[in-house]
């Protein structure tokens, strides 16, 4: 195998695989790239028996042939190369081990044989449809905080998307909760989606097709589900995984339908008079919101640190109510509100309250109160 290929091509690319690998591994080739040169480019994947990202890019191609190397420490050598350089690939070298070669730099890194790299089975894939690159940009970053990481309730780690009769309208629907928040988004449902079963995308898996999509000039993303696999494409790059094994809670059952007083007041108002405040709350994470007729009052207090109040205008023509919330959850709720007003809902200071932006009706959030 030997070929040259631009160097910012080369890192783009690394940077893509590197990412699956995992940092330790028992099974050494699974720390490894595979890199294979045929008539149809450059082949570079990576896998972590979860995961498998291809990516397929040009280069000049002077001999076919196949080998992987250490997917970190290959990244780390091309990241340290002179920007704009050429960079040569040569397996076998004279060492039997893979040259890396660009200017005066020359590198010789140990190969394991390609023989040994997992060939992950190609499931049959029936359901297919397209999304385009923005709108699935969109409904990760507006339910992807909401995630648990708690391994023990493994079939909240990652988002739960499934088709939904909304009336005579079919969507989308995108869910994620850790039990303290619940965050849910509607994107119009793609042709092709129809009868699809509700499935759960592993939260690794998100975060890299969510880097991807940042690093793609591709309109559409091509998504591809079985009742276990999941597969993307986005021009030259395969993004498939294992699905999440497990039954997502009825979710619904936690979205509060009855809650009847309505507070309505800026986001920007909010989020920054609640990041103040949270200087002081940096340890019990403990803010509380006293809600009257023509404004709310954020306050919190530590016996440690002392306490700090802000005051925000707001409409609201019910009863005073006091409410806690964590900090750290409510602000990131409100940093997905794009409009300029928010609407929450509640019945009273210990129930579940409903957060919506008041110019998007596509989401719903729902935050736990928390004791203050």
């Amino acid at each position: 195998m030997r070929f040259t290929i631009e160097r910012a091509i080369l890192l783009k690319t690394l940077s893509h695989v590197q990412n699956i690998v995992e940092k330790r591994n028992t099974v050494p080739v699974l720390s490894n790239v595979r890199i294979e040169a045929d008539n149809n480019g450059i082949s570079f994947k990576a896998t972590d028996m979860d995961t498998e990202i291809t990516e397929i890019v040009d280069a000049k191609i002077l001999e076919n042939g196949a080998t992987t190397a250490p997917a970190h420490m290959l990244y780390d050598i091309v990241k340290k190369l002179a920007d704009g350089s050429d960079v040569e690939l040569v397996y076998p070298d004279e060492k039997e081990q893979l040259s890396i070669s660009s200017g005066r730099s020359k590198f010789s890194l140990s190969t394991i044989d390609v023989a040994d790299f997992p060939a992950i089975s190609a499931d049959s894939l029936p359901t297919s449809f397209i999304m385009k690159c923005e709108d699935l940009k969109d409904v990760i970053d507006r339910t992807q905080f909401a995630m648990s990481t708690e391994e023990t309730r493994y079939y909240l780690n990652g988002l739960y998307i499934h088709p939904k009769n909304e009336g005579d309208t079919k969507v989308l629907r995108i869910v994620a909760t850790d039990g303290h928040r619940l965050a849910c988004v509607e994107s119009p449902l793609p042709a092709g989606a129809e009868n699809m079963q509700g499935v759960i995308l592993p939260r690794k898996t998100i975060g890299e097709i969510r880097k991807l999509l940042d690093d793609t000039s591709a309109e559409n993303v091509n998504i591809s589900l079985s009742d276990s696999k999941v597969r993307f494409v986005l021009d030259d790059v395969t993004l498939a995984s294992k699905l999440i094994d497990g039954t997502y809670p009825d979710y619904e059952r936690v979205i509060p339908t009855s809650n009847n007083k309505i507070l309505e007041l800026n986001v920007k108002s909010l989020a920054t008079a609640v990041d103040r405040v949270s200087v002081v709350a940096e340890r019990t994470r403990a803010v509380k919101m006293i809600i009257n007729t023509n404004h709310v009052i954020i306050t919190t207090s530590s016996p440690e640190w002392g306490s700090a109040v802000e005051e925000v205008e707001a409409n609201y023509d019910s009863e005073s109510l006091e409410i806690g919330y964590n900090f750290r959850y409510l602000l990131d709720i409100l940093a997905e509100i794009k409009g300029e007003n928010a609407k929450f809902s509640f019945s009273d200071g210990s129930a579940p309250s409903v957060i919506h932006d008041t110019s998007d009706s596509s989401a719903i959030y729902v935050l736990m109160p928390m004791r203050v």
